[in-house]
């Protein structure tokens, strides 16, 4: 039997007889025959082409439609995972909607309309419902949707329009404080529910807006007792006098972290909980022409059940906490974990242009432009161990930045510790920098402490890096008479000089271990000079430098001093400036290398070392390993880098492990 094409049966083409098939063909004489030549009948495939082809193209593009439209309408595509995760994860503060656990009981209540058109007004019949069931869900719902009526009415173009954002933003935060730990019917949510993460965020999120500016974009943050205004009700708002806020004074302004997005630092520490996390901002320092910041959390408490909201005679605290000394809050019964940003703070200090500068200006023009100093990049906290940073040459308290981010995170070290950095005028001779880092450190304790009450003084750490390191060593030995006899053949007291000149050279040439120095870490420190510190460097620095008065008159004394010794002729009659210090061909550094430090303090050194070869013959680009090298340090850990190296993890994570090494030697000590 014959069998047609789906083509044919769809369509009924008529078919023409094919000879040997029963086909007629029409009778033809013998003459025409002859005559005329009859062409075979085309072939099936050809029939269809050359003469049906607009017929076939039509099928073609019906047949498509028909079998796109059995797409199902329900069904699931495969993705990658990031997309399932986003939408599972989706809601009003990813995507501007509200989530599909919100989504589904507007819907119960015949709700979602309204909330597409007017989130506000839902907001309102909503809470009513929530009033009337205590449904604790409905009051995640109501975060949720009081957060996009507040978006919603920032972007309104209306100038007229009466309605405030900041009043849903605020009760966002509320809604999503009574979903997380108001009192009612269902129990309080658990940390594994994906709503409980999601309710911390539109707390947070919703009470940094609310406590902003009408319509501002500037961050600015207002920390105000008064009434405030709610989507149904309002609230009575007092700001506490515990924790941070005595110290509010001493800050020009508050900014909203989540304002701003981090450049230029590796990680954004970032530790989940609730509350928001603010910049303090310090007056500008004419100095230093910076403005020193630190982090704090703000946390509102709000009522303690919707009804209690409702009865209109609630009161709600805002507390503000150190970011660095207070990282839980009491609430109910459990110490709750406290949202912080030690990262975005510090980023916002170090995006002012002139702290950039500082290196090269303080190593050119000693003295001009900024006074050795330490910088304490928080209040002082008692009970603290101070870790002071000291920073190279060409350089400044800004290549710390990396590292001193990533220790912050530690935080048993956040604990224990605080960060202290000085600066100096790295082009300055180095026993004139020696001698402002140990008066400053002194007069520093002294001031914080004058009746040494505070032990954690007492157990200080200094890391060093290259210059720096050698400031550092000098913190903690006693170099004697070793200096003095370097410079000069006669005894000290039989140099005729005042006793007022006496006194100073004795601070500066006579050198005690610091009391309060307890450990010393030295990266890249070129104990016996770098070999970049040659003459031709040292000539260079010396015609573009600008040495001040007093530390010229310093630098001719010491020539003075000088005189008949291998000083004389390693200075040449010139004045001496850092490089000069540091030179391999200064006689004084190999002295200056042997002299361990003081029992009872613990040294360690870090020593960049480039390539991959024998360590021991190797060199960082500025200091060689066999001048970086000493024996009397605890350990010695090398890293495979350039000399800067402070920003390489190995680095940070061995002076990290120094500092939990020094917190565990002062417990087992105190043990003892």
């Amino acid at each position: 039997m014959k069998s047609d094409s789906i083509l044919d049966r769809t369509m009924k083409i008529p078919q023409e007889p094919r000879a040997g098939r029963g086909w007629t063909l029409p009778s033809q004489s013998a003459h025409s025959r002859s005559t005329h030549h009859v062409p075979p009948p085309p072939s099936r495939s050809t029939f269809h082409v050359s003469r049906f082809t607009p017929h076939v193209s039509f099928c073609l593009a019906l047949a498509a439609l028909l079998l796109a439209g059995c797409v199902a309408p329900i069904g699931a595509d495969r993705v990658s995972t990031r997309l399932a995760y986003d939408q599972v994860d989706a809601n009003a503060l990813r995507t501007g909607k509200p989530s599909a656990a919100t989504a589904s009981l507007l819907h119960r209540y015949e709700l979602d309309p309204l909330a597409a058109r007017h989130p506000d007004q839902a907001v309102r019949l909503l809470h009513q419902k929530a009033l009337d069931t205590g449904d604790r869900d409905l009051l995640f719902a109501l975060a949720e949707l009081s957060y996009v009526a507040g978006e919603d009415i920032r972007r309104s173009v209306t100038p007229w329009d009466p309605r405030d954002a900041r009043d849903y933003y605020l009760g966002s935060a509320v809604y999503a404080w009574l979903y997380l730990f108001g009192e009612g019917k269902d129990p309080q949510p658990n940390a594994f529910q994906r709503r409980f993460r999601e309710a911390c965020d539109f707390y947070n999120y919703g009470l940094g807006l609310a406590l902003t500016g009408r319509r501002s974009t500037n961050a600015i943050v207002h920390l105000e007792s008064g009434p405030r205004r709610l989507p149904v009700g309002e609230i009575q708002v007092s700001l506490s006098p515990t924790g941070f806020a005595p110290k509010l004074g001493s800050f020009d302004q508050l900014l909203l972290a989540d304002k701003f997005r981090v450049r230029g630092l590796s990680v954004r520490n970032r530790a989940a909980g609730v509350g928001t996390p603010l910049i303090c901002v310090g007056p500008l320092n004419p100095e230093v022409e910076i403005r020193l910041s630190a982090p704090a959390t703000v946390l509102l408490r709000a009522p303690r059940s919707l009804t209690e909201l409702a009865g209109g005679h609630s009161s709600c605290a805002l507390e503000l906490y150190s970011s660095l000394d207070i990282d839980t809050a009491a609430i109910g019964s459990a110490q709750v974990p406290l949202e912080n940003d030690l990262t975005t703070y510090r980023a916002y200090t170090l995006n002012q242009a002139f702290i950039w500068n500082l290196g090269m200006m303080q190593f050119l023009s000693p003295g001009e432009h900024l006074r050795s100093q330490l910088i304490l990049s928080q209040p002082y906290v008692p009970g603290h161990i101070p870790v002071v940073f000291v920073h190279g040459t060409f350089s400044s308290p800004i290549t710390w930045a990396e590292m001193i981010n990533s220790l912050t995170a530690d935080r048993e070290l956040r604990r224990h510790y605080q960060l202290w950095n000085f600066i100096y005028s790295s082009g300055n001779p180095l026993p004139i920098s020696v001698g402002e880092l140990r008066e400053t450190l002194t007069a520093m304790v002294q001031k914080l402490d004058p009746e040494g009450k505070d032990p954690a003084l007492r157990q200080m750490v200094i890391i060093g890096h290259s210059q720096g390191g050698l400031l550092t060593h000098c913190t903690a030995i006693d170099t004697g008479d070793r200096i003095w006899k370097g410079l000069r053949s006669e005894r000290f007291e039989d140099v005729k000089m005042s006793e007022a000149e006496r006194e100073r050279l004795r601070r500066l040439l006579f050198l005690k271990p610091l009391p309060f120095v307890s450990r010393v870490v030295f990266i890249c420190t070129p104990h016996r000079g770098s070999y970049l510190a040659g003459g031709f460097a040292r000539r260079w620095a010396r015609r573009l430098m600008s040495l001040p008065g007093d530390v010229a008159a310093r630098g001719r004394e010491t020539v003075q001093l000088a005189k008949g010794s291998s000083m004389e002729k390693f200075f040449h009659g010139r004045m001496p400036t850092s490089l000069d210090s540091m030179s391999p061909k200064n006689p004084l550094l190999p002295t200056l290398a042997e002299i361990p430090v003081v029992p009872g303090v613990k040294a360690h050194s870090i020593i960049a070392v480039q390539g991959d070869g024998d360590y021991h013959k190797g060199r960082d680009g500025i200091v060689a390993y066999q001048s970086a090298h000493v024996d009397y340090v605890e350990s010695e850990f090398i890293v495979r880098s350039y000399h800067s190296c402070l920003n390489q993890p190995a680095t940070i994570e061995e002076v990290r492990r120094i500092l939990h090494e020094h917190l565990e030697w002062l417990r087992s000590n105190s043990n003892k």
